[in-house]
């Protein structure tokens, strides 16, 4: 018989005076205390350990994938936006690419009040620092974890809680006032800085497949929820730190999130099972996520150095050391850029790079943004169109 993966604990919630009227409701609820996995044995069934090893074996051909037109740092961080807006989309923050790549040119800038996109920024910047932290090699620690979040939450209007562990009870889904009838209760705060510690042991262990060990270090993290917010943002966040950490990633980041997503309830109940002891469940369906995701990431390569192929058609083939190719190479990293950017993108002249810009514009490869809003600002709405189709696509749920 199967052991859930933690216990329930009666508690009681007495009533809050300063909620509204009708709202101040008192009674008992039940908390959630997820047992410590650090030293834990966990064995798959077979479902579940074949579709583990087809997710390594497909993350271990995007990472060795040779694109031809593409640089690595253009569609690595390409993807690495997909999946940082799939990831804000689960949490119902809507953004579409071309507003945040917007977003990401004015930040670049210093200036812009998109709060929304901000919010997105944010979480591509935590993505970025939890990935760096991997690429250390070193074990993760709580601070890290907090440094993770606080880096997620800095462009919001809750820094004040940025990077710091709550201190009162949560709770997912029922009344905001109260945790009473509850979908699920985390475990009361002062459970939350030994979990973590235990979960930070856990991430050091080399004795689980990587893809496994991710979907299970991603499950017990949500299930501490260690934050008043931000918490599912950082826990797929750390995802990626974990690939990394172990090897699993090097160039391409595949948009896991997006894959997660297609299936709201899907992804939600296989959390559940994760709790109730079905390990299995939850990482068959977190590993034929990754596969799915890989696959899309490797048809958005394919389909961005098609494109950067025929663009360079229409200019007429031009030489190799042309301004105008390292402008293609680099666009689906900066899908919006300026003179000065492609200038220290491509270290070349105001003159040339000016010259490169008007041929693309010539060619319908880029377009000029309102200048009276913008100035001279231009980007490249063919790119927009490619990523939003691959995500239309993932999303669909599978039949």
């Amino acid at each position: 018989m199967l052991q859930p993966l933690g216990r329930f604990e009666e508690r009681f919630w007495a009533r809050d005076y300063s909620a509204p009227a009708g709202r101040r409701k008192a009674g008992a609820y039940r908390a959630f205390i997820p047992d410590r996995i650090a030293e834990r044995e966990f064995v798959l069934a077979s479902g579940a350990v074949q579709a583990v090893a087809e997710a390594t074996s497909a993350l271990a051909h995007l990472q060795g994938a040779r694109v031809q037109l593409t640089s690595l740092w253009a569609l690595a961080r390409s993807l690495l936006r997909s999946e940082s807006a799939a990831s804000s989309r689960i949490e119902g923050v809507q953004i579409s690419h071309r507003r945040l790549a917007r977003a990401l040119y004015i930040g670049a800038k210093g200036r812009g009040d998109d709060r929304r996109a901000a919010e997105v920024l944010g979480n591509v910047e935590a993505m970025e620092r939890a990935i760096e932290l991997g690429q250390t090699g070193q074990p993760l620690h709580v601070r890290d974890i907090l440094e993770i979040h606080r880096t997620l939450l800095r462009y919001t209007e809750d820094q004040e809680i940025a990077g710091v562990m709550r201190a009162r009870q949560n709770w997912i889904g029922g009344s905001d006032w109260h945790p009473i009838g509850a979908v699920y209760v985390p475990p009361p705060p002062e459970f939350v800085t030994g979990l973590l510690q235990d979960l930070c042991a856990f991430a050091s262990r080399t004795d689980i497949a990587p893809v496994a060990q991710a979907a299970i270090l991603h499950a017990q993290f949500e299930n501490i929820h260690p934050f008043a917010d931000g918490n599912g943002r950082v826990g797929r966040a750390l995802i990626y730190s974990l690939l990394r950490r172990r090897g699993d990633l090097a160039n391409y980041l595949p948009p896991i999130s997006l894959a997660l997503g297609a299936e709201p309830k899907g992804y939600v109940a296989a959390l559940g099972a994760y709790s109730a002891g079905e390990v299995s469940i939850w990482c068959e369906l977190f590993a034929t996520a990754t596969v799915r995701a890989v696959r899309e990431a490797e048809d958005l390569a394919a389909a961005i150095g098609r494109r950067q192929a025929v663009w360079l058609e229409r200019l007429g083939n031009p030489r190799r050391d042309a301004v105008v190719r390292q402008i293609i190479a680099a666009l689906p990293g900066t899908p919006v850029v300026d003179v000065p950017a492609v200038q220290q993108l491509t270290g070349r002249s105001h003159v040339a790079v000016g010259n490169a810009i008007s041929q693309l514009e010539q060619v319908g490869v880029l377009r000029l943004l309102s200048e009276r809003k913008w100035g001279r600002v231009w980007e490249c709405p063919e790119l927009f169109a490619l990523v939003e189709e691959i995500e239309r696509r993932i999303a669909t749920p599978l039949r």
